[in-house]
């Protein structure tokens, strides 16, 4: 609160499009999102595409699909109208020239007349030196010096250097607590290239100053630049943002979470056919916890909870066994009709054309419902389905055991049972089934684990009856007939 006039909270996610959303991202996205809506705030999307050579638009077309398929929609960003736009980096390259400008006719800021390579040879000096790679003012001017008339008579546009003042910075970050910066932690730095195009850490203080961003959210990987961003705030008069360093996200052998732990991007999961709301709900465990310790909570729940107090300054461990133990809970309890809609992909056209999957619905559903206990990705489903398309080879050594448990005149009176059923249903299935074994005086559990085996060639599986009924009277009996005649 200040003057009496409660501030509205504005966070932002601010990625660039030189790649596709990384699930790290996708929690920063998450805990902005969370942090914002939890106040009453707004959630602001901003692209960061200043390396043209990287960017691409597929990458932030995906990057804008994975964010709406978590359900993290933003207030504003590049396709939603608001008052602080645009919010593109690429459409904001006048804005940064113009502080930058201001920056040099201040004195806070100086033009540089140096290639890259120049800047290189000078970096390698001073580390041979045992120093810090600590550029000064008066270092970067003298080089400028040798190339200044060069670069006018060829026209080419300096870089431009901040003059980083010489003190100590402490931030008071919400997740690390009080993060001292000493005098020699940085030197001066480049907030403008010489091709025209802002350096990150100047556009992105720009950025945040003129979106009136409030709490800035991003990974510890940030932390060290902060100390220049607290300076560029300072420079220019602008109110310093709240910070949160969220802790580094680490695979089971506690390395850096990257691709040779899996899969790392939301895309990934998305092809594997996991619900958005369990991986949404994975993410905010990692590195948040629920006042209650509940493990299970919907977004809603979550944006009525979230909070910095409990958010671990310790690293994150990813496990995927568990963010998978989660996708199944979650397609467990999906409704039946949202769940044919989210099989359609794995399933068409590799098992059913787009006709066949409409005018087979009802019976689409049951088989989907039928396999959920053993669904962990929606990926698995054509290998789960093959067992109602598929009939069983025979196994010899499995005949063997039942004709010795005198089983054999069972299953045949199964067949006279089952084809006696007027109506084909779970009902009469499950009479019929029960009369065989009672008439046949032997122990059920010598009749019915082989009558699975003999259908579905699985020891385990969806419901026994079920199945039968599925397959149709047909297909049961040309499978037990199958296995009879050997």
């Amino acid at each position: 609160m200040n003057g009496g006039i409660v501030m509205e909270i504005r966070t932002r996610f601010a990625p660039s499009p030189t790649g596709y959303l990384h699930v790290g991202g996708a929690r920063t996205a998450l805990f902005s999102f969370l942090y914002a809506r939890r106040h009453g705030g707004k959630f602001i999307l901003r692209i960061e595409d200043t390396d043209l050579e990287r960017s691409e638009k597929i990458f932030e077309d995906q990057l804008l699909d994975d964010l709406k398929w978590l359900g993290l929609n933003w207030d504003e960003g590049p396709d939603t109208d608001g008052s602080y736009g645009p919010y593109r980096q690429s459409d904001r390259l006048e804005v940064y020239r113009q502080f930058a400008n201001k920056l040099v006719e201040e004195g806070k800021a100086y033009e540089v007349y140096a290639e890259p390579d120049d800047i290189g040879k000078l970096r390698e000096e001073i580390l041979a030196k045992s120093q810090a790679p600590h550029y000064t003012r008066e270092m970067l001017e003298k080089l400028s010096t040798e190339k200044i008339d060069e670069y006018k008579m060829s026209g080419k546009k300096p870089a431009i250097y901040f003059s980083m003042p010489r003190k100590d910075w402490i931030l008071n970050d919400l997740v690390k607590g009080n993060v001292n910066f000493t005098e020699d932690s940085t030197g001066d730095f480049a907030i403008m290239r010489s091709s025209g195009l802002p350096t990150y850490n100047f556009a992105v203080v720009v950025d945040d100053a003129l979106m009136k961003i409030t709490h800035v959210i991003r990974g510890d990987d940030h932390l060290s630049n902060t100390v220049k961003q607290m300076a560029l705030y300072e420079s220019f008069g602008f109110p310093l943002p709240a910070f949160a360093h969220l802790s580094t996200i680490l695979g089971p052998d506690r390395t850096r979470l990257s691709k040779r732990h899996g899969s790392t991007s939301v895309g990934e999961y998305r092809k594997r056919g996991f619900l958005p709301e369990a991986l949404v709900n994975y993410l905010a465990l990692l590195g948040w916890s629920h006042p209650e310790q509940k493990e299970m909570m919907s977004i809603e729940e979550m944006e009525k909870l979230f909070d910095f107090d409990r958010v671990s300054k310790n690293p994150a461990v990813y496990d995927e066994k568990k963010l998978t133990w989660m996708n199944g809970r979650y397609i467990r309890e999906v409704s039946d009709e949202r769940l044919y809609e989210l099989s359609k992909p794995f399933i068409v056209p590799k098992m059913f054309s787009e006709e066949e999957y409409v005018s087979n619905k009802k019976w689409i559903i049951q088989s989907i419902k039928s396999l959920k206990t053993e669904l962990e990705e929606l990926s698995q489903l054509p290998e789960k389905m093959e067992i109602f398309f598929v009939k069983p080879e025979v196994d010899h050594d499995l005949f063997v055991n039942v004709e010795k448990a005198g089983v054999v005149q069972a299953y045949k009176v199964l067949i006279d049972l089952y084809e006696s059923i007027e109506d084909w249903n779970v009902e009469k299935i499950t009479e019929a089934t029960k009369k065989a074994v009672k008439d046949s005086k032997i122990k059920a559990s010598d009749f019915y684990h082989p009558l699975r085996k003999i259908l579905t060639g699985k020891e385990s599986g969806p419901d026994l009856v079920e199945f039968i009924f599925l397959i149709g009277r047909e297909n049961t009996i040309a499978r037990l007939r199958k296995f009879l005649e050997g």
